[in-house]
């Protein structure tokens, strides 16, 4: 469980940075480290359910929320 905590938060973090870059720069990191391809449409689709896994799991995992 940690593992995928780990992978969707650093997803997430991925996701967050690059729309950041969008909105200040109107610079899109993974198109331009992968092209304009169906590979970009998979990672932000992970980036997308990473988000969900977060949002499901945050509480279980947040010291301050009532986690462990």
């Amino acid at each position: 469980m940690k593992a995928l905590h780990m992978v969707s938060f650093l997803l997430v973090v991925v996701g967050a940075l690059n729309w950041g870059l969008v909105g200040f720069f109107q610079y899109n990191l993974v198109e331009s480290l992968l092209g304009a391809s169906g590979l970009t449409t998979v990672v932000y689709s992970l980036v997308g359910v990473a988000a969900v896994v977060e949002v499901v799991t945050h509480k279980a995992n947040c010291k301050l929320c009532g986690g462990k």
